[in-house]
């Protein structure tokens, strides 16, 4: 397991999911984990879509510990179809799943230590979609662009790369059936994928990959899909 002893970790949406057993994981570690979540944590109640509670967030961690090693931006934006998603909704959507992630970088730019990377979470829906899931789908997007964008920017400061989940069942249920074997990999994702990558990406073992975008979805995304191949049929 990567040690990250003594190393200042930042996590968003830090309280439940994918995001609670990265914070499990860095601790266990040996991390000093900052998170911020609308859920009651031991570190910092707020909304991450509002400016002010991202500032007071980004004071605290700097008081508390002088430089932050990581940033993982992680905290999901909702998810609202065109029928029903408000202008609200929608900007709501974007300021939680990019605005916050770039306005955390900024913050935590001077503070950066040397090493220091931040992983942004996005999603397999940044390249395909279902309907009704405009604001989640363009929130993800917009964070994988970013990705690449702040790389570019921060290149010999900070290493910058995101991470795309696919189906990601954050209650570990192990599933049977077509849900499992429709899979390449035969089964349905855990947050540890994540956490695993989290981790990895995060340590010096990583040091010569930035910019990068990195797709963990038990291969669906790579699965070619033809009515009637395999099973698959489409029912009009």
């Amino acid at each position: 397991m990567e040690r990250f002893d003594g190393k200042v970790v930042v996590v968003t949406g830090g309280a439940g999911g994918i995001g609670k057993c990265i914070c499990r994981r860095f601790e266990e570690a040996g991390a000093h984990v900052c998170l911020i979540d609308t859920q009651k944590n031991d570190f910092f109640q707020g909304d991450i879509g509002q400016k002010e509670a991202l500032e007071a967030f980004a004071e605290k961690v700097v008081a508390q510990y002088g430089r932050v090693d990581v940033l993982v931006n992680n905290a999901p934006p909702q998810m609202r179809g065109i029928d029903e998603c408000s202008w609200e909704d929608f900007t709501g959507a974007l300021n939680v799943g990019v605005t916050a992630a770039f306005y955390l970088t900024k913050l935590f730019l001077p503070h950066f230590a040397p090493g220091a990377s931040v992983i942004n979470i996005s999603s397999s829906r940044d390249r395909m979609s279902q309907p009704q899931t405009e604001s989640y789908s363009a929130a993800k997007g917009g964070i994988a662009a970013l990705t690449h964008a702040l790389a570019a920017s921060l290149a010999g400061r900070v290493r910058v790369n995101s991470i795309s989940p696919g189906w990601i069942d954050v209650n570990y249920t192990v599933y049977q059936g077509p849900d499992a074997v429709q899979q390449p990999a035969g089964r349905v994702g855990h947050p540890d994928d994540i956490a695993n990558m989290v981790l990895f990406l995060a340590s010096d073992r990583a040091g010569f990959i930035t910019g990068e975008n990195i797709c963990i979805d038990g291969g669906m995304t790579r699965l070619m899909i033809y009515h009637g191949d395999h099973g698959w049929k489409l029912e009009e």
